[in-house]
């Protein structure tokens, strides 16, 4: 019976953490890849704009 409870305890927390994730993932929205692009578009932008007196490598 001791074998029984301890495979228990798994299998509780499995089904506890599926119950949890579906309920955190609820409210979250469906968001596009935009914002992070256009931030990386910027930062591309800002690395290749060359600096007077910057010496080449």
């Amino acid at each position: 019976m001791g074998v029984l409870v301890w495979l228990l305890i798994p299998l509780v927390a499995a089904v506890g953490g599926g119950l949890w994730g579906s309920w955190a993932n609820r409210t979250r929205k469906v968001r596009g890849d935009g914002p992070e692009l256009d931030g990386y578009a910027r930062f591309r932008e800002a690395m290749e704009k060359s600096r007077p007196g910057a010496r080449g490598a």
